[in-house]
């Protein structure tokens, strides 16, 4: 029997042999991963996310090996009752190791900010020029750690902590 093959089908022979192709070619590098992947030791992590070029943590280290600072609350605008600007950015220690707590401080980042606009917010106009940080510091973490239920934020940083005069 002679096959003569016109220039369709060999169009469609030569897109089938490179479907195939591909399709060995993933299941080759599928089956390598496996390999490697059930052969490697577990006591490393393959990559890491979250790191710049030097391979130090994003987050940095307060002390011990998984005590870390949350900074998720980023920097705070808080209009103030004399009609000036507060700027402020809070951070605190916290155990990265308790993933639990972790995802609570993450899923409160929103109160949290919450917190500390109502805190400065509702401040009178005479307290505003000469704010007392330690007060400030120790109202704010205690009602930060009213609304944990998993664990206890110990300590408050504040940075950037300026305001802007609306008069000027």
């Amino acid at each position: 029997m002679l096959r003569i093959f016109t220039e369709d089908t060999k169009l469609s022979r030569i897109l089938y042999i490179a479907l195939l192709s591909i399709v060995g070619v993933l299941i080759v590098i599928l089956l390598i991963g496996t390999i490697f992947g059930l052969a490697r030791s577990s006591d490393k992590p393959l990559f890491t996310l979250g790191s710049n070029a030097t391979n130090t943590p994003i987050l940095s280290e307060v002390q011990g090996d998984d005590t870390r600072v949350f900074s998720g609350i980023g920097r705070l605008r808080i209009p103030l009752s004399n009609s000036s600007i507060l700027i402020l950015s809070i951070a605190f220690p916290y155990n990265a190791g308790d993933i639990a707590f972790t995802e609570e401080l993450a899923a409160k980042i929103g109160d949290f900010k919450v917190i500390a606009n109502d805190y400065f917010s509702s401040l009178p106009p005479d307290r505003i020029t000469v704010i007392d940080e330690e007060a400030a510091k120790t109202e704010i973490l205690r009602r930060y750690n009213a609304i944990l239920r998993l664990g206890r934020i110990e300590a408050l940083y504040f940075s950037d902590m300026m305001i802007i005069d609306a008069a000027l």
